[in-house]
This record gives C-alpha cells, sequence and structure tokens, in this order.
C-alpha cells in the first residue's frame, strides 16, 4: 500500500507539472486538463518520492514534485517493479500501469533544468480504466497483478 504525494498538471507536454490538491481522472483519458491526457496508452505518469529523493542524494537542489513531468507523485510502492497490467485503486480510480520507463528527449525542458531526468528509468504510466477524483494524501491499493 502507499498513498499519494501530489497531483501534478501541465497543459503543455515536455514541462515542469505544477502541483493541484486534487484531480479529475476521466475514463480512458487520464487527468482532465492536462496535455498527456488522451485515448493512447500513457494517460498518466506516476513517480514515487522515494526516485526524486535518488536524484536529490545526488546533490541535485531545488527538486520537488512535478519537476520530472509526473501526474501523480507517490511514496511506498517501488512502482517500476510492478509489472505491465497490474492495477492499482487510487482515490476513486482503478488505473492500469501499461509501460515501465520510456524513451527521453533529449531537448525536455526537466533535462535542461535538473541535469538528468529519472523519470525514463524508474516512472510509470498508466490508462484510466474506471475513473473519479484523486487527492493528495489518497490511499494506493495494488488490486490485481497480471
Amino acid at each position: 500500500m502507499g498513498k499519494v504525494v501530489a497531483i501534478n498538471i501541465s497543459e503543455k507536454k515536455g514541462v515542469i507539472k505544477k502541483p493541484i490538491p486534487e484531480g479529475e481522472f476521466k475514463e480512458d483519458y487520464g487527468l482532465v486538463g492536462d496535455a498527456h491526457a488522451g485515448k493512447w496508452h500513457r494517460q498518466v505518469s506516476l513517480l514515487g518520492q522515494e526516485s526524486i529523493d535518488k536524484m536529490k542524494a545526488l546533490g541535485i537542489d531545488g527538486l520537488c514534485t512535478g519537476k520530472f513531468a509526473e501526474n501523480i507523485t507517490t511514496e511506498g510502492i517501488i512502482l517500476h517493479e510492478l509489472p505491465i497490467g497490474t492495477r492499482l485503486k487510487i482515490g476513486d480510480t482503478v488505473q492500469e500501469v501499461t509501460q515501465i520507463g520510456k524513451e527521453c528527449h533529449g531537448g525536455c525542458e526537466i533535462r535542461k533544468q535538473v541535469g538528468d531526468c529519472i523519470m525514463p528509468r524508474e516512472g510509470i504510466f498508466t490508462r484510466v480504466i474506471k475513473g473519479g477524483v484523486v487527492k493528495t494524501g489518497d490511499v494506493i491499493d495494488v488490486i490485481e497483478w497480471k
């Protein structure tokens, strides 16, 4: 079991996201108002606070939630070890893991500002199976392993 540390949103791809207290996640779409939402397999991005802390340990200052362009910052679950197909209950939503990591595009604002990006190695992506509201502090339960 884990928890939601932050919900982050941006209207443009490739930029640092801004925290919001709660977000509306629409079935088969993603976070309403976020540039990455849509009918594809990477509707929602998640990154663990543990991954952010690894970057902080390297001496990179100013790191906070949303800095790596993740929609949901989590704590208590090693996200990149979850198998594809795993279902998570996050707040009112149910989301299915569709991808672990990603190819990083060289000109990304996060890499420029931070010097490295952990999202390609330890971030995960989900699609929304059941929509609803997710709030900071909500519990994350692994409800099904594929």
